[in-house]
């Protein structure tokens, strides 16, 4: 049933910035576990970003909530970026079980459904779905005259001659997604979308940021490469306000739950799953990890599997940064792509610093949630030069890292910049991500005393 301003506030499940590190004494219900159900039929539209009011100021929904613990906070500063949270990680969930299927067709048979953009990166109907699905759900869970995207894909590589097929395929997989939105707790479209609607969903996503108002940024599938290689890859969402992205959600298909199961390449569950099937003491294929702004936790829960509805808290539990500040027993993050980062560079970094470890090399912002887990403590990109970082490629991971305690600038120590449109304006080098202070001291006094003898 519909709830008060005071039944919200005495349901909250912790007070807002608290910083505890020990999260075993409760159960998780973080978010809150909105049900939505939305009866929206406004005419998408596109409008500037600063020209959108609060969301918080627009309800078009009956939430209910099943918050379990009582506190004192008051009702505004409770609600804040909740029910974008929840919107918000239930449609990641619906775009890992998207590519998942996506994935697992383009490695069982030779598929021609893989294209090249402009600069010869790949891009599939997972890419063109994700984004026409995201789109849909937010403009569907928050009116489109309230909703400003910013994403990867340009409507215009799918709609030019020669891509009738591709296109057909990102429509059928749309609606196919779309349809299992109730087991997410979302609702679909009443009618299937037509191609102009999933194209319209598309080019929605035409934001160009800026430093007032509010923004999505989506990158529908970051690491294509790892996608179409059966690797890793993320699908990665945060909302942006005012310069500052104030909540992160990274969905890692690929990335197990239990972190003993790294040393195993998932190709290997593949086989294993279609012997014994998953248990959830065994394997958890794939996470979600989010966090808020001011929240002081990130959390993450296993993808949705099977036929399972996802109800709240989903098995999801916190996480945190390494303790380790021992350089010896660090583990490094790097790239696997080396067309638009030095390797060379970080590998005499990481000698210099005294990291002795080998690198973990893994496509895409899984590379910030292994940090965040605790799975590794530094992350390290120098880019080569005439490449500039885009925002989709960092902010939902950078939100997350930092309310899980560990810390993000530029070489130079500066918070990066996301209120300068596309690119990651402004940057000083190149990006460090550390679990901690001390760590990131470090590589920020290595690359002062390495970078001019580099030819980056």
């Amino acid at each position: 049933m519909p709830i008060s301003c005071a039944s919200f506030a005495a349901k909250v499940p912790h007070v807002f910035g608290e910083r505890k590190r020990n999260n075993s004494s409760f159960t998780p219900t973080h978010v809150g576990g909105f049900f939505l159900f939305f009866n929206l039929h406004n005419r998408s539209r596109n409008i500037p970003s600063q020209n959108i009011a609060s969301v918080s100021n627009h309800t078009h929904s009956c939430l209910t909530m099943e918050g379990q613990y009582q506190t004192t906070v008051a009702c505004p500063e409770a609600d804040k970026y909740r029910k974008e949270l929840d919107v918000a990680v239930r449609a990641i969930q619906m775009a890992c079980s998207l590519c998942q299927r996506v994935q697992e067709s383009l490695i069982s048979k030779t598929n021609s459904q893989i294209q090249s953009k402009d600069d010869n990166s790949p891009v599939t109907i997972a890419d063109w779905s994700v984004q026409a699905t995201v789109s849909w759900l937010l403009s569907k869970c928050f009116g489109s005259r309230n909703v400003s995207i910013m994403a990867e894909e340009d409507v215009q590589n799918i709609s030019k001659a020669g891509t009738a097929g591709l296109l057909e395929a990102v429509v059928k997989t749309v609606n196919e997604c779309l349809a299992d939105a109730p087991r997410f707790g979302l609702i679909g479209p009443e009618m299937v979308l037509g191609t102009k609607e999933v194209l319209e969903a598309i080019s929605r996503c035409n934001s160009e940021g800026g430093q007032t108002g509010r923004f999505w940024v989506l990158d529908p599938v970051d690491g294509t490469l790892g996608f179409v290689r059966g690797d890793q890859y993320a699908i990665a969402l945060a909302l942006i306000e005012d310069g500052e992205v104030v909540l992160g959600v990274l969905g890692c298909p690929n990335y197990p739950m239990k972190k003993e199961w790294l040393s195993y390449h998932h190709r290997y569950y593949r086989i294993i799953s279609k012997l014994t099937p998953p248990t959830s003491d065994s394997w958890d294929k794939g996470c979600v990890i989010y966090a808020r702004r001011g929240s002081g936790k990130a959390w993450m829960q296993p993808l949705l599997n099977g036929n399972k509805k996802l109800e709240w808290p989903n098995s999801a539990r916190p996480v945190q940064v390494s303790s380790i500040d021992n350089p010896a027993l660090a583990t490094f993050c790097e790239p696997v792509e080396k067309a638009n980062s030095s390797h060379s560079f970080t590998t005499g970094l990481a000698h210099s610093v005294g990291l002795r470890k080998q690198p973990l090399r893994v496509y895409s912002m899984v590379k910030y949630a292994a940090i965040a887990r605790g799975d590794a403590e530094i992350f390290m990109k120098f880019a080569r030069a005439g490449y500039k970082e885009k925002i989709w490629d960092h902010a939902a991971g950078v939100a997350i890292i930092q309310e899980a305690g560990g810390m993000v600038t530029d070489a130079g120590g500066r918070p990066l910049d996301f209120s300068k449109g596309i690119y990651l304006e402004g940057l000083d080098r190149g990006i460090i991500a550390c679990s901690g202070a001390k760590l990131h001291d470090k590589i920020i006094m290595a690359v002062d005393a390495s970078w001019n003898s580099s030819s980056l």
